[in-house]
């Protein structure tokens, strides 16, 4: 990444309600434990993700016009996130979503309440051209609403910038999926995978999964195409070198797994946007997706300094010329 380039995220803000079980989580019965709030949503997380390492980045989304609301954009700004297109609504300019994790630290449920975009909607109207000239790259929760993904995939194309893409719900790629083919990446997991393929993904072999993915790209006119796969690691496909292949996790002590496919799509987008090769990016999206999950909250605080004192991530960061 240059001194000039500058990431602009779309995607939304949610305030997470999450209940941590002390022991053994019984679905029908009483469990104590400790119910903690945290700041999330799939765009809020890779902005922050992409702040934490100390790259350029700003959010383009909405959150309430309260002292919560403020608390969000106070912590964005804190970690180095131009707020600067942060739009503030009098109600439900951000979500909101309970889960409650297991005792392994897994996700056993949650309930999602989505935020109403309209404000985001008279930002990209009446300011989107300006925010997308001025950016390097566009990273898209592709699910916001067919008309906000349609109109910054047209901004991107208008003015010759990628567009990294990660899925929020699959609705909208599943209605339009035309908007992948004019992405630079496409990143999802196994379960999206599926519904995009129509069939089982996670139950093939090693083979079979490269084969399905490589398909699956060229099916949907992917240039790249990650899909993870929770703890059996992930598998990429790059169509400009032909490279195909699967990365496996590495060790980690669970303590939170949520918001880590975010963590993943960051450190891969951000490997990308430093010049790596598609597999090398897995490889840094794969590192901050594990120091995620070793975090209470849905960010790793500390990403640059683990970035900056990681052996393998060290390896990596010549550019590598594609």
């Amino acid at each position: 990444m240059t001194a000039q380039s500058n990431a602009t995220v779309f995607g939304t803000v949610f305030i997470d309600c999450k209940g941590f079980p002390f022991q053994a989580y019984i679905p029908t019965g009483r469990n104590l434990g400790r119910i903690q709030f945290v700041h999330g949503g799939v765009g809020r997380n890779i902005a922050e993700n992409i702040g934490n390492m100390k790259l350029p980045v700003r959010l383009v989304s909405s959150v309430d016009a309260t002292g919560l609301g403020q608390e969000v954009l106070d912590r964005l700004e804190a970690c180095g996130v131009d707020t600067s297109y942060m739009a503030k609504a009098d109600e439900a300019g951000m979500g909101m979503w309970m889960a409650v994790l297991d005792e392994y630290g897994d996700l056993a449920g949650s309930i999602s309440q989505m935020p109403d975009l309209t404000a985001m909607e008279g930002t990209l109207t009446n300011q989107g051209d300006a925010i997308v000239r001025s950016s390097s790259h566009i990273l898209l929760e592709v699910d916001l609403n067919e008309e906000l993904s349609s109109e910054v995939m047209r901004l991107a194309a208008k003015h010759n910038k990628p567009v990294y893409g990660i899925p929020g719900n699959l609705d909208i790629v599943l209605k339009k999926p035309e908007l992948l083919s004019r992405m630079a990446c496409f990143i999802c997991n196994h379960v999206e995978a599926e519904r995009l393929l129509g069939r089982s993904y996670i139950d093939l072999d090693n083979n079979g999964r490269l084969e399905a993915i490589r398909a699956l790209a060229q099916k949907l006119q992917l240039p790249q195409l990650v899909i993870t796969l929770g703890a059996e690691g992930s598998v990429y496909y790059d169509k400009t070198t032909n490279e195909c292949g699967a990365q496996d996790i590495y060790p980690v002590s669970v303590v939170d797994s949520s918001g880590a496919g975010d963590a993943f799509f960051s450190g891969t987008v951000a490997g990308l946007m430093q010049g790596l090769s598609l597999r090398n990016a897995v490889v840094y999206g794969t590192k901050v997706a594990g120091w995620t999950i070793e975090s209470q909250e849905n960010n790793c605080k500390t990403l640059h300094d683990k970035l900056q004192h990681d052996s393998l991530i060290r390896s990596l960061t010549v550019p590598v010329q594609v």
